[in-house]
């Protein structure tokens, strides 16, 4: 495992994030913020909107990753760190790996959210369960004509892999 050490700009880029996170408590929000930075650059922030968009992705990260591709017109951000107030939860940290960010930085951990009732463990253990064990229980239909995309996919020649 490789460490890295926090810098100055690291650390006012946090800063920034947890200010965001409490400015968004203040405005009715969740206490979660998140900075997406690109060579020293801020190239877009996002604060939890959930509540108030009646949606539930809509997490700090999530808003900063959508905001930042829509800036740079791609959808990658290989280029990119993120700061986050607080360690990303299962969606956002899957979505930072779809994105391909360099680093992710966070203040409070799973812990520290988990002490005031914001708990990703049980998603943890449902990955870990079989699908159709799941509280959700996810059923796989076999025998549907759903591969066809797949083969459509694997043949075509103007794809742009992802």
């Amino acid at each position: 495992m490789t460490y890295h050490d926090i810098t100055p700009d690291d650390r006012k880029f946090m800063d920034l994030a947890c200010k965001l996170a409490e400015e968004n408590v203040n405005a009715g929000g969740g206490p979660f913020g998140a900075i997406i930075v690109r060579n020293g650059e801020i190239i877009s922030t996002g604060v939890n909107t959930v509540t108030r968009d009646n949606d539930p992705t809509a997490h700090a990260e999530m808003n900063a990753i959508r905001s930042a591709c829509h800036s740079l017109d791609r959808f990658k951000l290989s280029d990119c760190v993120i700061y986050s107030s607080c360690e990303p939860c299962p969606m956002c940290l899957s979505a930072l790996y779809w994105a391909g960010v360099k680093r992710i930085y966070y203040g409070n951990t799973k812990e520290d959210a988990d002490r005031i009732n914001f708990s990703d463990s049980f998603i943890y253990k449902e990955i870990d369960k079989k699908p159709a064990e799941r509280m959700i229980p996810c059923i796989h239909i076999e025998g549907t004509t759903a591969i066809k995309a797949f083969d459509l996919w694997e043949k075509s020649t103007d794809k742009i892999v992802y």
